[in-house]
């Protein structure tokens, strides 16, 4: 398979991913072997590369808004089938122990590890996983589409379900990201009123149109 390989961190223009054939890896116990179709790019993916984020492993494959489909199921996996549609995010693993996993905030584990950070993503052709954290997708959405709902859309949904959003409420964002860009619409959706504060022009116009 050919992966995009981060061997040194570097600024972007110094073109520090480089592009490799490598073997095709295989899944061990608990995990699922996937063929990538496509994957976001998220502005970590770029800390890491570009070092502001300090490499946890190297060399790392990047890419945690990972859509694709099993290709092989290791030993021990019996609720994802070849073929499946699935998405991998940023989590890759969690202790499952800690009183953050058992109180259903595994995001805080301070033991999780991450794709593209602690164990290679999906700037590739194929990509292992731990198939506790890989999720089925439906079909009829556009893989393309579907990757940066994987960690933008996610965020911005526990955002919402913390904040209660509910018909009628008044939405309050602080800058205007990706995750704030779906927030907005799901806002609307929810037929909630929602103002952004930014210090973009950019951000601002990129807000009125979507309607906050």
């Amino acid at each position: 398979m050919h992966a995009c390989v981060l061997a040194a961190p570097a600024p972007i223009d110094q073109r520090p991913l480089q592009w490799q054939s490598r073997p095709s890896p295989a899944p061990g116990p608990g995990e699922v072997l996937i063929d990538v179709t496509a994957c976001g790019v998220c502005r970590t993916d770029l800390q890491i590369c570009e070092g502001d984020l300090a490499a946890r492993h190297l060399p790392i494959v990047p890419g945690h808004q990972v859509v694709g489909r099993v290709r092989q199921v290791g030993d021990g996996v019996a609720d994802l089938a070849v073929g499946t549609r699935v998405g991998i995010a940023w989590i890759a693993g969690t202790c499952g122990q800690c009183r953050f996993c058992t109180s259903g905030r595994e995001n805080l584990c301070e033991r999780a590890t991450f794709t593209g950070w602690d164990r290679d993503g999906g700037y590739a052709e194929q990509v292992v996983a731990n198939a506790s954290f890989v999720y089925p997708l439906p079909d009829g959405y556009d893989d393309i589409a579907v990757a940066p709902l994987l960690c933008g859309g996610a965020i911005g949904y526990r955002c919402l379900e913390t904040a209660g959003a509910a018909p009628g409420m008044r939405l309050g964002l602080y800058g205007f990201g990706a995750s704030a860009t779906i927030v907005v619409q799901l806002a609307r959706h929810l037929r909630c009123e929602p103002y952004v504060v930014t210090r973009s022009a950019h951000e601002r116009d990129r807000a009125m149109r979507l309607g906050a």
